[in-house]
């Protein structure tokens, strides 16, 4: 795994007070350091890694405070040297420095987290385990503590591994309810749904009414049958009409099943229950513009901007999206202008420049984006891909594949742009070197889904090497289990291997979770290749009245007709 993503959730974690180039860590002069034998050799290296450090020299400045910190024994140098080396990507001085933090002050919560985090993220859960059971020890924070383990086993490619270790701390607290919900998490992870719901039911029995396990649940069930999960969520809510988070779970799977009269009825009451909560607000406007309601989504974002929703650019982009779903294209150009320079500045560029492109032309709309100023490397990146994506709309992927192509030179270790130049590869049926920066992507971000799934789907959709199609797609998905996209191409790959059956079920669910076009192709030919005519017709007909443009199903509607 690449150090950038290995310490990703060390990163996010830890509270860093180490920043570079132009402000000391933590204190900022030497009167502050630590008191411990202030001898010159002392002196001189704690101010070189202070330098160093501002300097923008973190790995310089890890190493002189982790040996400065085995030398003094001073928790407070050994907490400095595991910051200071997470920020700088240096995996194994970060975690000498937080074993040294934790091994000196040991009643330091925040000590034993960092440790244990750096082990989990290196996977080395068997160390990390006898850390997470000093963390769990305390009363009042062992439930948080359990919660906690969810978003830090996250990542872990052994989900069976995970599973255990999480038995095993669970183990000593058979009657703490989060302990249950976390051994279902994992056990969910591990695809091991009946244990999951088994200690569902416990966490249950010992805290009735808890929504966070009923989401779990749903999700669970959701997976299985979505039809079994809106019966869940329902009778939960017979049972507890103020859990608003399951109500809104509800509300989005009635929308993605088009049952749009039922799905507006929820958003009647979350919308009362929230006694006009701009955040409630801006959730039920995304659920009317998902469910076709454009009108009613503008009211709701209008009524959080004078609610003061904090964030305001947000609200104008959906704003715009709605004023272009409706061909108001001017009005949409109104609301994206508005967004400021900051986060979501890039995005309301991009949106310009797309309506540019759809009412001008492509390169009015490529103008507008190379004008934009004060850009960081990764904006610039996104900015490559956008005019990329302006071109492959307007078919000039040669043009797309070779400004990616330079993207790449410039930005080498960008994965998103590293996918988009094997999509457009493909497009060109330059095979060969889509594999080839897919196979690049997948050893750089093992946990990048979208590389497993394209690489499988296309090796599928030509018939090629079908077990390690399978294989990929199968990655994929213990990636991101709900995934439309991907269950469409388990779907497929199952197709081509002559498995119809498997098919039908993957591309059901597929198309349960998204009525994407494409999706609708393939249910449908997986149909007509069972003899269940009516039904592939009638698939791809209701996909037609809502996208009689798109070529996939086009060609596949037109292949099976004749």
């Amino acid at each position: 795994m690449p150090i950038h993503k290995t310490f990703q959730l060390a990163i996010a974690c830890m509270a860093l007070s180490f920043t570079v180039g132009h402000t000391a860590v933590a204190e900022d002069t030497i009167a502050a350091a630590p008191q411990t034998e202030l001898n010159s050799d002392f002196v001189y290296k704690y101010l070189i890694g202070e330098f160093a450090g501002q300097r923008g020299d973190v790995g310089l400045a890890s190493t002189l405070f982790l040996e400065l910190a085995q030398a003094s024994r001073d928790p407070r140098l050994a907490e400095r040297a595991a910051k200071a080396a997470v920020y700088g990507n240096q995996p194994r001085i970060a975690l000498k420095a937080a074993n040294l933090w934790a091994e000196l002050d040991p009643d330091s919560v925040e000590a034993q987290q960092a440790s244990t985090q750096l082990l989990v993220s290196t996977g080395n859960l068997a160390e990390a385990k006898p850390h997470l059971q000093k963390l769990l020890t305390k009363e009042e924070t062992r439930a948080n503590g359990f919660l906690y383990l969810n978003g830090l086993f996250a990542k872990q490619p052994d989900k069976k591994e995970v599973l255990q270790v999480v038995q095993e701390l669970a183990a000593p607290y058979p009657n703490l309810p989060e302990a249950h919900f976390t051994i279902a998490h994992a056990a969910w992870r591990a695809e091991n749904t009946e244990l999951a719901l088994r200690e569902l039911d416990k966490a249950n029995e010992l805290r009735q009414g808890w929504e966070l396990a009923a989401m779990l649940r749903g999700e669970i069930l959701l997976a299985r049958s979505p039809t079994e999960a809106l019966t869940f969520f329902r009778e939960f809510l017979d049972r507890n009409p103020q859990a608003a988070e399951i109500r809104l779970a509800m509300a989005r799977q009635l929308v993605n099943q088009k049952r749009f009269d039922e799905a507006k009825i929820e958003f009647m009451k979350l919308v009362k229950d929230s006694n006009g909560n701009p955040e409630v607000l801006v959730v039920v406007a995304l659920l009317s513009l998902q469910a076709g309601e454009y009108s009613e989504a503008e009211s709701y974002l209008q009524q959080a901007l004078k609610a003061d929703f904090k964030d305001k650019d947000q609200i104008y982009l959906y704003l715009g999206q709605i004023a272009e779903k409706q061909n108001q294209n001017e009005q949409a150009l109104t609301w994206y202008k508005k967004v400021e320079p900051g986060e979501r500045y890039l995005d309301a560029q991009f949106n310009i420049a797309s309506i540019i492109a759809r009412t001008q032309s492509p390169d009015a709309a490529l103008a507008t984006l190379d004008n934009l100023p004060d850009l960081s490397l990764d904006q610039m990146a996104a900015v490559a891909q956008a005019k990329a994506s302006l071109l492959n709309q307007a078919k000039r992927h040669q043009e797309a594949y070779d400004l990616l192509a330079q993207a790449i030179a410039n930005y080498p270790n960008t994965p998103e742009v590293i996918y988009d130049y094997a999509m457009t590869a493909e497009r060109l049926q330059h095979l060969d070197v889509m594999e080839r920066e897919l196979r690049k992507l997948i050893l750089m971000r093992p946990d990048f889904a979208q590389a497993y799934n394209a690489l499988g789907y296309t090796l599928a959709d030509r018939n090629m090497k079908l077990d390690e199609a399978k294989q990929l797609i199968e990655k994929a998905l213990t990636l991101r289990p709900n995934d439309h996209y991907i269950l469409d191409s388990m779907g497929w790959v199952h197709y081509r291997r002559g498995e119809l059956d498997k098919a039908v079920d993957y591309l059901k669910r597929a198309y349960d979770a998204q009525t994407d076009p494409e999706i609708a192709a393939h249910l449908g030919e997986v149909l007509w290749k069972q003899g269940r005519f009516d039904e592939a017709l009638q698939t791809w007909g209701e996909a037609l009245k809502e996208h009689p443009e798109n070529e996939v199903l086009v060609n596949t509607t037109k292949k099976f007709k004749k």
